[in-house]
């Protein structure tokens, strides 16, 4: 039919779709959130007077306190990806630190690390063959697995660290890795940081502290950020394993083995846990392992994979948030903490304002509300109690996730029981 004779009902439209609003990419947020932070920091740190908030030693602290945390996250994220909860990651951190102990007194802190993450796949294991192969609640394994670890590792620390420290709830003292540092770059940064200067002086402590008595477990967990990222997003393999956490039916339809990838997830995930156990260990703080070390820090690993929304990047934010807050009530005790709560109510300020012009009035409403019971705490007291400050992490932690628990997406057959056909 010619174009001269064809309905204009039919002819085509020539009015352009609408455009699709461009979503920003998750490095330039990433990049926003870590220099929004820092002003945060240097702006309550000038106005509180508590240089302690960005200096050396806490940032070093803090690094070495989210690295467990960042860990564990990692784990979770690599067996909920596949689609099994793993609420077991406490146990296999736990068994992580005696592997690390056990191994690292006698071998070193590479042999450490080995032996850390054999004992945390171990836990890996037994949690996939519960909940692949038995079908088993996901829950209800994982609380299981952190039973079974506690009590195998009190077990063990007496029967073989006992007779070696006289103490059944305590290794001998574990050799640690050497730290490196930036001489030059470190002793620049120091003479900038000395000047106390608002905002260049904070900059400077934040990245001294990352650039000075750097540990190979350091660069060994950032590169497992970076390699999980690759693997999970960027392969067949990874695009595989996600599936398998967002439709096992339909993946199983396309050949994918859904149980073979699961188990590999959640050993792989046992084995991070596992070496996030053995930072601990052979954190220069620490003699060596200690019975109670973890403290809940795989629960916490487990609601930074939350706040991170199950991406990488996400979890090293939340990591390095509840490690800084771990590190700042160790290093600075409770007059710094009730300046970080000083820093909260400038960043509910902010958020007001945000609410206020996407005219959002009962979300702006209650971070008035929350911005003024948080200032009174900090105006009618000098000093955080030492017995609050000890559970700052565990208190970040339910915050956090009751402001970003409305934004989350998790993997859409996470938790799922799949029984192959």
């Amino acid at each position: 039919m010619s174009t001269s004779l064809m309905n204009p009902s039919e002819a085509p439209s020539t009015v352009p779709p609408p455009r699709k609003a461009r979503k920003i990419p998750g490095w330039l947020v990433g990049t926003l959130g870590v220099a929004g932070a820092v002003v945060l920091l240097s702006t309550t740190s000038y106005l509180t007077d508590v240089p302690q908030l960005t200096s050396t030693g806490t940032i070093q602290t803090a690094v070495r306190l989210a690295l467990p945390i960042l860990l564990a996250a990692l784990g979770g994220l690599w067996a909920e990806r596949a689609g099994v909860v793993n609420i077991g990651l406490e146990g296999m951190m736990i068994m992580g630190t005696w592997g690390a102990a056990w191994a690292g007194y006698q071998w070193g802190p590479w042999a450490a690390l080995l032996s850390a993450a054999v004992f945390g796949a171990l836990g890996g294991l037994l949690h996939a063959i519960a909940t692949v192969s038995f079908g088993v609640n996901h829950i209800v394994s994982g609380v299981a697995i952190n039973l079974l670890g506690a009590g195998v590792t009190k077990y063990l620390s007496t029967l073989i660290f006992f007779p070696l420290s006289h103490n059944p709830r305590e290794s001998p003292a574990v050799p640690k890795f050497d730290t490196y540092s930036a001489p030059g770059i470190s002793d620049w940064l120091g003479d900038l940081e000395a000047q106390q200067r608002v905002g260049l002086s904070d900059v400077a402590g934040i990245l001294r502290g990352l650039v000075t008595g750097v540990s190979p477990l350091t660069m060994l967990a950032i590169a497992l950020v970076i390699g999980s990222y690759l693997v999970l997003w960027k392969t067949r393999f990874g695009l595989r394993l996600r599936s398998c956490g967002e439709n096992p039916v339909a993946a199983e339809s396309l050949g994918v083995n859904v149980y073979r990838h699961k188990y590999i997830a959640v050993i792989a995930s046992g084995a991070l846990a596992g070496i996030g156990g053995a930072a601990l260990v052979l954190n220069p703080g620490q003699p060596g392992y200690l019975e109670g070390q973890t403290n809940g820090r795989g629960f916490i690993g487990l609601a930074a994979m939350i706040f991170g929304n199950w991406r990488p990047g996400g979890l090293l934010g939340g990591a390095a948030l509840f490690g800084y807050a771990d590190g700042l009530q160790l290093r600075s005790g409770g007059k710094t903490f009730l300046a970080l709560i000083y820093g909260a109510v400038l960043l509910l300020g902010v958020l007001v304002i945000w609410q206020l012009v996407r005219r959002r009035w009962f979300a702006a409403a209650g971070g008035i509300v929350a911005a003024v019971v948080l200032y009174a705490v900090y105006y009618s007291v000098d000093e955080v109690p030492s017995e609050l400050t000890t559970y700052a992490p565990h208190l970040v932690t339910l915050i956090v996730l009751a402001v970003a628990s409305q934004r989350l997406r998790m993997p859409a057959a996470d938790g799922v029981v799949y029984r192959r056909g």
